[in-house]
C-alpha cells in the first residue's frame, strides 16, 4: 500500500466527472486500499479517487471513533437508491480543503447501492455521520465540494484562503 498525494482546491482536477469502473479488479483494490491508507494517515474519515488524481468512481469512508476498531467501507460506482426527507445539519470539512469547515444540509437518511472490495453488488442504509460522509464523497465523483452547498460568500472566503495557503507554501518551498 502507499500514501498518495491529496488534492487541495481550487484545482480543476477536483471539478471532473469520474468514469464509472468496469468491475473491481486488481488494480481497483489496490486503489482503495491505498485511498484507505491516505485517508487514515491524513486522519480523515473518507476520501474519492478525484481527491488523489484518479478519475475512477471510488470512495472510501470509515467513521469509527478513535476509540473504536477501524470499519472501512470500500465502494465502485456508489448510486444513491434513497434519501430521507429528513435533513440532517453537519458541519463539514474535506482532505482537499484543510482546515476550512461549514455547515452543510444533507438528508440524514440513505440507501446506497455499490460494487465491494471483492466486486459484489451490496446495499448499505444508513443515517447520521455515516450517511453524511458517504454523501460528502459521492459529490466528488461528480465535481462538487462541499463548499458548493454553502453560500457563494463563503464559498469564496474558503477557496480565497486555500489559494494565498497554496501561494504561501510554494514560495517557501521554492
Amino acid at each position: 500500500m502507499a500514501i498518495l498525494d491529496i488534492i487541495i482546491a481550487p484545482d480543476p482536477r477536483l471539478k471532473i466527472t469520474a468514469k464509472p469502473v468496469k468491475k473491481v479488479d486488481a488494480s481497483v483494490r489496490r486503489l482503495m486500499d491505498d485511498m484507505l491508507e491516505t485517508m487514515h494517515s491524513a486522519r480523515g474519515i473518507g476520501l474519492a479517487a478525484p481527491q488523489v488524481g484518479d478519475k475512477r468512481r471510488v470512495i472510501v469512508v470509515d467513521v469509527a471513533g478513535e476509540d473504536e476498531a477501524p470499519n472501512p467501507i470500500r465502494m465502485a460506482n456508489p448510486e444513491l437508491l434513497w434519501t430521507s426527507d429528513e435533513e440532517r445539519v453537519h458541519e463539514e470539512g474535506c482532505l482537499s480543503l484543510p482546515e476550512q469547515y461549514a455547515e452543510v444540509v444533507r438528508p440524514d437518511r440513505i440507501r446506497v447501492r455499490y460494487l465491494d472490495y471483492r466486486n459484489e453488488i451490496r446495499e448499505l442504509e444508513t443515517d447520521g455521520v455515516l450517511a453524511t460522509c458517504i454523501q460528502h464523497e459521492m459529490d466528488h465523483l461528480d465535481g462538487v465540494l462541499f463548499v458548493d452547498h454553502v453560500s457563494a460568500l463563503k464559498r469564496r472566503m474558503i477557496l480565497r484562503k486555500l489559494q494565498k495557503a497554496k501561494k504561501l507554501a510554494a514560495l517557501e518551498n521554492a
